[in-house]
């Protein structure tokens, strides 16, 4: 047995140099179909909240709006809110795109994407999530959801990336995290009060269109003064 796992080990270990090539494939492939789809707005939120549940149709309606302003959308491109928002965008006529990943237990693609893309790697599509996005539009969800979260305000707090919208939806989803993060990580000083300013939160598919269009506005404005 021990002598089974020792091989094992060893082979695992020599195919780890040619995992080199699938990464760059991966990178390749979502290079090339991506840099086609214009300005996109990234939509995030839970597989497990159906067609039945309010923040389902809360997306829908929410890519729907994003689509007529003129972005693609982009999702995980799984159930849930995925395809509630790969729905809306459709509805719209717009871009619907989404990046699947490859699970155990089989993620099957929603029937409203319009561009496909399927990744082994989580890394490598989560680069894509960030690099394509004029902004993220985060939904209720789970650890997934808030690792794209949490991913994204850590590289605009440590300047990896120039500040872009991120958009919680959801209050009273979301109210009860913000109340750990001001009475605990806030009082012990693991973060500023300024890091607050990096996401917003709202209720609405509404305030998140007036959200980015004030974003992108404000930053006309700012090119102009210059």
């Amino acid at each position: 047995m021990q002598n089974r796992r020792k091989v094992k080990e060893d082979i695992v270990g020599r195919e780890d140099p040619w995992r080199v090539f699938r990464i760059m494939s991966e990178f390749v492939d979502g290079f090339d179909l991506l840099s086609q789809v214009g300005k996109a707005v990234t939509i995030f939120g839970s597989a497990r909240l159906g067609e039945g549940h309010k923040m389902y149709k809360l997306a829908e309606k929410t890519a729907y709006l994003l689509g007529k302003a003129g972005y693609t959308i982009i999702t995980g491109g799984g159930p849930g809110i995925m395809e509630g928002a790969n729905k809306g965008a459709k509805e719209a006529k717009a871009e619907s795109v989404g990046l699947n990943i490859e699970l155990p237990f089989e993620q099957v693609p929603n029937r409203f994407i319009t561009l496909l893309i399927n990744f082994h790697y989580f890394f490598c599509r989560k680069f894509m999530f960030l690099k394509y996005a004029k902004a993220f539009v985060i939904f209720p969800g789970g650890f997934g959801t808030l690792d794209e979260f949490f991913e994204s305000v850590t590289l605009i707090q440590t300047n990896r990336m120039p500040s872009f919208p991120v958009i919680l939806v959801g209050s009273e989803y979301w109210n009860g995290m913000m109340d750990w993060l001001k009475k605990i990580m806030l009082k012990e000083g693991c973060i500023s009060a300024e890091d607050f300013d990096i996401f917003k939160i709202v209720d609405t598919p509404q305030e998140v269109v007036k959200e980015i269009k004030k974003f992108y506005g404000k930053d006309k404005k700012n090119a102009k003064k210059r």
